[in-house]
């Protein structure tokens, strides 16, 4: 699965604004410009971002 489509799916759901998500998930408010732009990121980042959704989701899920 595609990172960035997975980002953007995300980010429709939970109403979250891009530098938003770049900034708690990386630490970086760009980093989702960057993909958009087609940076490719590294297998680490790739994991530590899907990890970071799984939780928001989780979250999310608690608080309905």
């Amino acid at each position: 699965m595609d990172l960035l489509w997975l980002i953007e799916r995300y980010l429709r759901e939970s109403g979250t604004p891009a530098s938003r998500f770049g900034r708690d998930a990386m630490g970086d408010p760009g980093f989702v410009a960057m993909l958009r732009r087609g940076r490719e990121p590294r297998d680490d980042t790739v994991r530590r971002v899907q990890a970071y959704i799984v939780r928001a989701r989780e979250k999310m899920a608690g608080a309905r």
